[in-house]
Parts: structure tokens; C-alpha cells; sequence
């Protein structure tokens, strides 16, 4: 049984898909990494929404997501980029999200760590605002018993008018965070509103001013995701890095090398190509805590170009690929999302995407995947 694609050129190309997915099942928990895949959410099919009314998220879908992922040992990182954080979810439906998740989590005994950020703001603030808004945020995720993320904030990326605002902000929130906390450096790839964040749009000078912000409190930050896809840059930040506080990579192109690691150290995980790749990235995380990297790497490796695929100019548009793969991996019954986001990538960036997944194994039911992309496929047009 074949299917035919749409290439990039306009032209159709043939392809055969798999009749066997990979074998992978849930096994022990991680002993050498500690893992988040940050998650989508699950876009309610039936609900009278619009691009710019509030999300209308299906519940069910989505914590039974969520589930799938802890079941594999994976932990969850809630409320993210991944899961369209000002994007088409909004605070309010955000704040429901972690509300829900953090208690899944507490029922399953499953890792969580949640986004706290400033998006209920929606205009120009001032420092002061900007500050009320992240401890709003941080007082919910605490209150829930989860582990918070201090995400990137546009608002603060607007309000500070260099290095000193941000040393500000910062050391005011973590002075008062009763746990430790990660911190996140999203790049302007992920949302360009984030141009020059830490006060400046050089890195080196970048970096100087986040690392001084751990420095100050360390006994404050568990780690902290760089999100900049630029591993020498991770590594090099990995290495100045206090004593204990972890680094979690969140580069979708080159996280084989930065989680296996070097002699001076590795990463752990915070990605939102976990999402798709869940039970495969969960495998070779027990295969590397064996001691077998190449064993890690072999299975890991294959992943990259489906995930740069994804991950694609313009980068912010990963969570389509994400949340459609979902669909066809039967996770979900419909291939709709929060905002109409599922209109933001091409048919044959679908094509791609399918025939690299299908190639990795990662359907569950590779004959639902072909019949879901052929009902794509006619939906735009395209008969087989």
C-alpha cells in the first residue's frame, strides 16, 4: 500500500509507509537525566471559537496527554510555548491548565513543572506591573504544588531599559519564591517580541547578565532551559553554571549531543520535541543511563531532522507539526487547535512531517495514520 505526497517543488512523490510501529513501553524512571516534555494542549473541535476568543481546550484529550507522557516516565512541563502560551491560550485558560495538571500529576505520582509569566498583561506596562503579574503567576503554580518556570516575558522585554531592570526583576522573585525555581532564556527564533532579552541583543553580553542573575541565588534555581539553538552557546553557559543548578537544554536541534554530554558535564531535558517523541526519547534516556551512549545516541539521532523539520523558519509555528502528529499518532480525534493554528504550516510540511515520523516508528497504528493523512490529503484536494 503506498500514499502519495506533495513535495516542495508542487510535484507528488510516492511513498510506502510502515506496517509495524516501534516496540516501546513504559519502564523504570530516569536515573541519570531529569526530562520534561513540554506539552500541547488539546483544542476543543465542537466549541463557537474564533482566533481571538478565549481557547476552548477539550480536558479530557488533554490530560489524558499528559498521562501518556508520565506513563513513560516522562516529566511534564506545563503551560509553555509548546502549549500555545500567547499563542491562543491566554492567562485565564493557562491558570486552568496548570490548576488541572498540577493535580493529575499529585493523582499519578507524575513529574511537573509549570510556566509562570507575565501574559496577563496586555499592553504596555511599567516594572512595577510587570512584577505583580509574574508573582501572580508564581503564587498559582506554588499554590498547586508544582515546580515553577520562570518563562520569558514580552512585557519585560518591553518595560526594561537594560541589564540593571532585568537583575531587578529577577532577584525580586526569586528572593521571594518559597522553592527553587528554572529559568528560562527563550530566543527571538521562538517569539520575536524577545529581541534583546537580558537588556541586550548581544549575547556574550547576554549571557553575563543571566548567569549573574543565578549567581546571586543560587540556592534559588534549579536549573534553568536555554531555548537559543545554538549548542556551543549551551555548553559554554552549562559550564559557568553554579554548583547544582542544572541545565535544561530546550535546543530542538541539537539535544542528542547536549543531554549524552561531554567530560566536563551534560544536560538534562526540558523539550517541546518530547511531545511527539515521548515513548522513543523515554528509551534512550534508560539506554544512556545504562552507561551506553552510543546506544543513546543511535536511537536518538534518527530524530533530529524530524525535529528540525518542525522546528523550521518561522520556528514559533512548531506546535502545528507537534499537534498534528499527535492526531495522527491517534492521541487526539481531530486535527484543530487553539487559535486556528492548525492553518500555519503548509501541506507539504504535513507531507514531511508524516513520512519522517512514519519512517521513525512513532505511530502507534501506522494504518490510522495513513487513513488520517489521506483524509488530510483530501481535504486539500489531493486524491490517491
Amino acid at each position: 500500500m503506498t500514499i502519495q505526497l506533495p513535495d516542495f517543488t508542487g510535484g507528488m512523490r510516492t511513498y510506502e509507509p510502515r506496517t509495524e510501529p516501534l516496540a516501546l513501553t513504559p519502564g523504570a524512571p530516569f536515573t541519570s537525566r531529569t526530562v520534561y516534555s513540554a506539552a500541547h494542549v488539546v483544542a476543543d473541535p465542537y466549541a463557537d471559537a474564533t482566533p481571538d476568543s478565549p481557547a476552548a481546550v477539550d480536558w479530557d484529550a488533554t490530560l489524558a496527554f499528559r498521562r501518556h507522557l508520565w506513563s513513560h516516565g516522562l516529566g511534564v512541563a506545563e503551560a509553555m510555548d509548546t502549549a500555545q502560551r500567547g499563542m491562543g491560550l491566554d492567562w485565564a485558560g493557562a491558570a486552568e491548565l496548570i490548576r488541572r495538571s498540577a493535580a493529575e500529576a499529585k493523582a499519578v505520582g507524575g513529574l511537573i513543572a509549570c510556566g509562570a509569566g507575565t501574559d496577563q498583561l496586555t499592553g504596555p506596562a511599567s516594572l512595577a506591573e510587570v512584577r505583580a503579574a509574574y508573582e501572580e503567576q508564581l503564587a498559582l503554580v506554588e499554590e498547586c504544588g508544582a515546580r515553577a518556570i520562570l518563562m520569558a516575558s514580552r512585557a519585560l522585554a518591553a518595560a526594561a531599559s537594560g541589564p540593571e531592570d532585568y537583575l531587578e526583576v529577577y532577584g525580586h522573585l526569586l528572593r521571594q519564591a518559597t522553592e527553587p525555581v528554572v529559568l528560562h532564556w527563550l530566543g527571538p527564533m521562538f517569539d520575536p517580541a524577545l529581541e534583546g532579552y537580558w537588556g541586550s541583543s548581544d549575547l556574550d553580553t547576554a549571557t553575563d547578565t543571566f548567569l549573574e542573575v543565578i549567581a546571586a541565588h543560587p540556592d534559588k534555581v534549579d536549573g534553568i532551559k536555554v531555548s537559543l539553538l545554538d549548542a556551543q552557546r549551551e555548553i559554554d553557559i552549562r559550564r559557568r553554571l553554579p554548583q547544582g543548578v542544572r541545565c535544561y537544554t530546550g535546543d530542538d536541534f541539537n539535544y542528542p549531543e547536549l543531554i549524552a554530554g561531554d567530560e566536563q558535564g551534560f544536560s538534562h531535558a526540558l523539550l517541546g520535541i518530547f511531545d511527539p517523541l515521548g515513548p522513543l526519547a523515554a528509551e534512550a534516556v534508560r539506554v544512556l543511563d545504562t552507561g551506553n551512549v552510543s546506544g543513546f545516541r543511535e536511537l536518538l539521532d534518527p530524530t533530529v531532522e524530524l525535529s528540525r523539520h518542525l522546528f523550521q523558519t518561522p520556528t514559533r509555528f512548531y506546535k502545528t507539526g507537534v499537534v498534528f502528529l499527535a492526531w495522527l499518532a491517534g492521541h487526539q480525534s481531530h486535527f484543530t487547535m487553539v487559535g486556528g493554528l492548525q492553518s500555519a504550516r503548509s501541506l507539504p510540511h504535513f507531507a514531511r512531517a508524516y513520512e519522517l515520523a512514519d519512517g521513525l516508528g512513532l505511530f502507534p497504528d501506522p494504518k490510522l495514520a495513513e487513513e488520517r493523512m489521506k483524509n488530510l490529503l483530501a481535504l486539500y484536494g489531493v486524491a490517491q
